[in-house]
């Protein structure tokens, strides 16, 4: 994959995003826990656009990742499945693009759903290293995580009448 002077800025400006709407305060006492609420996962959503910005989710989960309490486990499971399920959503659900469903974006709505199902990831890392109950966590995480997809892909779809996204 070649990138552009333009491509690397653009990736460069999403993980400085990701990274701020995480681990700066105040966003920070949110994502981080067996409750956490990511602001930051909307940007998720731009990678319907522009693949490119997958690369920026992921370098920007392993900067944030570095601010958790958890340390370098952290840094590597929140990353693969940033990368991972990111990518794999992205592959099954970019052809329900621009298709509604309760004047939801589609495509938005699949992604966050099975974003929300993978969070057993989180889970599982936070119930090994902090010895908390394995399906309690997986249900808050997978609960922050559907709502901050959700209203994230709202103000992304917003965003996307205004600006054009796929440059």
């Amino acid at each position: 994959m070649k990138f552009t002077v333009r491509d690397l800025v653009q990736i460069a400006l999403v993980t400085a995003l990701y990274v701020i709407f995480t681990a700066m305060p105040p966003f920070n006492a949110i994502s981080y826990g067996v409750l956490q609420f990511r602001l930051s996962e909307m940007l998720g959503f731009l990678a319907f656009y522009k693949p490119k910005y997958i690369i920026a989710l992921t370098l920007g989960c392993i900067l944030a990742n570095f601010n958790s309490s958890l340390g370098l486990i952290d840094v590597v499971v929140g990353s693969l499945q940033t990368l991972i399920f990111t990518s794999l959503g992205v592959y099954l659900f970019r052809k329900y693009m621009g298709q509604k469903i309760l004047g939801y974006n589609k495509a938005f709505l699949f992604f966050s759903l099975l974003y929300a199902f993978t969070m057993f990831t989180i889970a599982g890392e936070l119930t090994y290293v902090t010895h908390v109950p394995f399906l309690a966590t997986w249900a808050t995480t997978a609960l922050g995580e559907l709502i901050s997809l959700l209203i994230g892909g709202y103000i992304i779809s917003l965003l996307a009448k205004r600006v054009d996204l796929s440059k």
